[in-house]
């Protein structure tokens, strides 16, 4: 494990300190387990803005999508535990 030195303003170091007390962690812990979940946190919302991305690049390219009335009530069913069809690409270009 490597050492890093981090420079907190005093407000942030006393709320992290309160905080892990809370938790009855260490103070140390408690910024490690910060760190990481901020970390898991970007990597995700990277992942899902790369699949938004590609599935635009898919409907553009296809110029098919799904009607959002049809979707709802799909989901909706679902929910409920109900089965139900899935909803159907359709050409949305004029």
């Amino acid at each position: 494990m490597s050492t890093t030195s981090l420079k907190l303003p005093d407000d942030v170091k006393e709320l992290a300190i309160a905080a892990a007390q809370l938790q009855g962690v260490s103070t140390h812990a408690f910024m490690v387990e910060a760190i990481r979940s901020a970390a898991t946190a970007a990597e995700q919302r990277a992942g899902f803005v790369a699949q938004a991305r590609a599935a635009r690049t898919e409907v553009v390219r296809s110029g098919k999508g799904y009607a959002a009335d049809e979707v709802h009530a799909y989901l909706r069913s679902r929910a409920i535990g109900k089965a139900a069809p899935r909803p159907k690409a359709k050409p949305w270009r004029g």
